[in-house]
This record gives structure tokens, C-alpha cells and sequence, in this order.
């Protein structure tokens, strides 16, 4: 056969033939009169042969190496061959993703997708005050994409660059939203934390709801920050919570705090007062636990809690009795 016909047949141009033949990769059997390439029906297996190993993504040097070295062994090139279709596809996912990011931006010209790269490049930066700047920038400079700077906020360990992207995430809580209440799904603690940490820095009534959510989350750290940011916005859901974290002595002070905001509402002091001295009266409440009670009684305003801390104050546990002695002096010296 002529080179025509082999090109036609195999789907292997004419021209990378002709190559291979440089190359004395496949060199055709026979000539005719004229010097024309002639190829036997071997010569064509030879070709697929070489074809099939090239899809494989050998190099054509790989290739001769492969068909003249009878002990050429493969084992070790295809262990390299499969390390390096790996990089390329971890490389053009990043790309990939790179793309995605710069249309959700929705760029309205060029300058917007140079800047929208130029953000992705410096949230990515190994520099701590490059990352913090490119997330206050965010905002101001043109379209954000949400998502990266979402992803950004959730692999973050410094606080100061944290809390510029939570300050350019509330600028966008519609979009951000739903993509940190799927942080909150992750199966790694440190990014769920991260998560909500971020809505609760979003200061709107969607994100409320979320954290309402967040209190049956079966994370207890999750649970946690979800009540300290709804009791600092007076929802009575975190209050359960929030007594929870006093007794097993989790963020218990700002848990104390928080229900000392919420008492800043008369109808929720009594319900809160209520809420501590029954758990205190609970059988197998450990001595501390106790205390930690007693003391979060301190800024819980009205009778009720002025009732209890009285009681407390002849407790027979001698710590209790001390704490409420202590909290209903300072009380009287306060008053009026």
C-alpha cells in the first residue's frame, strides 16, 4: 500500500509518516519503481502498535525504546506515566476551576478578568498581609468571585486575614450563604468551625437561620458558636445550648455572657434563671459544674434569679454557697 491509502486506512496523516520514517520509528517495507513508500500489511500493525502506545501518552522516544529493547519491562513507565497524568489532571482542574471563578464574576470586560486573576493569585499567596489585603480589595475593585473567596475563609488560619474575608462575605451574603452551609457538611472539623464562624459574622436574617440550624448539628463546637453568635442577636433557641456549654465547661464564660445578653430582655431573665436552677438541682451534676451555674447567675437580672442565688447562698456544697453569698452582695451594693 502507498502512503495514501495507509494514511486513509489508519487515520495516521501522511505527514507524521513520513516522520516516522525520519525517524526510523516505521520505516516501510519495500519502495516502488518510482521510489514511492510501500507498505506491507506488517508495516500497518506496526503503526497501530505505535498509535496505541502513543494514546497511552508515550513519548515517540519511549515508544522505540518499547518496540527494539526485547527486555524492555513497562512496569516502571507506566507507574511514571500514571503519576504524570495525574499532575496534568490535578493542573487543568485547577484550571478549570480558575475559569469557573473568573464567570461567576461575571466579568464585563478584560479589566475585570485580570483583576479577578490578579485576586485568585494573591488569596492564594503564601504572604498573610497579601491575602488580608486582596480580601478588603475584593470588594471594591470590581466583581468577586464568592466562591474563592469562600474557600479562601475556610482553609484560613490567620484571624486578621479570616476577618477581612468575613467582612468582604457579608457584602455578599446572598451568594455566600449557601456555599458556607456546606462547609458546615464537611467531614473536617476545622473547616466546619471555620464555616460558622463566618455566617456568624454575617448580619443578616438568613444567616440567623442558619445558625438556628446549626444548634442540632451533631459538631458540639458547631453547636457552640452557633449559640454565642444567636444569643448576641437575642434568639431564645441558643438558651438549652448555651446552659449545656456552662456545665461541660466549653466556652463557658462567653456562654455566661451570652445569657446575660439575652436577660437583657425581661421577658427572657426569669425563663433563664428558671433554665439554671433546674439544672442545678439535677442529680449527677458535678460540683463545678455547679459553680460554673451559680456564677453565670451573676448578670441574670430579676426576682427569680435573686430567689435562687438566696437559696444557693445555704447550699450545702460550702463553694456554692460562697459564690451566691459573693454575687448577692454585689447585687445589693449596685442597687440603688
Amino acid at each position: 500500500m502507498l502512503i495514501g491509502e495507509v494514511a486513509r486506512r489508519s487515520g495516521v496523516s501522511a505527514r507524521m509518516l513520513r516522520h516516522y520514517d525520519a525517524l526510523g520509528l516505521i520505516r516501510p517495507t519495500g519502495r516502488t519503481g518510482s521510489g514511492y513508500r510501500e507498505y506491507t500489511s506488517e508495516d500497518v500493525r506496526l503503526i497501530f502498535h505505535v498509535e496505541s502506545l502513543r494514546s497511552l501518552g508515550l513519548s515517540l522516544r519511549d515508544v522505540r525504546r518499547a518496540l527494539d529493547d526485547p527486555g524492555f519491562t513497562p512496569a516502571e513507565l507506566v507507574k511514571d506515566l500514571i503519576r504524570r497524568t495525574r499532575l496534568r489532571i490535578a493542573d487543568e482542574m485547577e484550571l478549570l476551576t480558575r475559569l469557573g471563578r473568573i464567570g461567576d464574576a461575571n466579568p464585563s470586560d478584560w479589566k475585570d478578568v485580570l483583576q479577578v486573576v490578579t485576586l485568585l493569585r494573591a488569596l492564594g499567596s503564601d504572604s498573610a498581609g497579601t491575602r488580608q489585603r486582596a480580601a478588603l480589595s475584593s470588594v471594591v475593585e470590581g466583581p468577586a468571585p464568592v466562591e474563592a473567596l469562600v474557600e479562601a475563609v475556610l482553609n484560613e488560619s490567620d484571624p486578621n486575614v479570616a476577618g477581612a474575608l468575613h467582612w468582604a462575605l457579608a457584602q455578599s451574603a446572598d451568594s455566600s450563604l449557601a456555599l458556607l452551609t456546606d462547609g458546615l457538611g464537611s467531614p473536617e472539623a476545622e473547616v466546619r468551625r471555620r464555616a460558622v464562624q463566618s455566617v456568624a459574622e454575617i448580619p443578616h436574617p438568613a444567616a440567623t437561620d442558619v445558625l438556628r440550624d446549626a444548634l442540632a448539628h451533631s459538631d458540639i463546637v458547631v453547636r457552640g458558636y452557633a449559640a454565642l453568635a444567636l444569643g448576641a442577636r437575642g434568639v431564645a433557641d441558643a438558651l438549652p445550648t448555651l446552659i449545656d456549654m456552662v456545665v461541660e465547661e466549653t466556652k463557658d464564660v462567653d456562654a455566661a455572657d451570652a445569657l446575660s445578653l439575652l436577660a437583657a430582655d425581661p421577658a427572657l431573665a426569669d425563663q433563664i434563671a428558671t433554665r439554671l436552677v433546674a439544672c442545678l438541682g439535677k442529680s449527677g451534676v458535678a460540683p463545678s459544674a455547679r459553680r460554673r451555674l451559680t456564677e453565670a447567675m451573676a448578670d441574670i437580672p430579676g426576682s427569680t434569679a435573686v430567689r435562687a442565688l438566696t437559696d444557693l447562698s445555704h447550699d450545702q456544697d460550702r463553694a456554692v454557697a460562697l459564690t451566691a453569698t459573693s454575687i448577692l452582695a454585689l447585687r445589693d451594693v449596685a442597687s440603688p
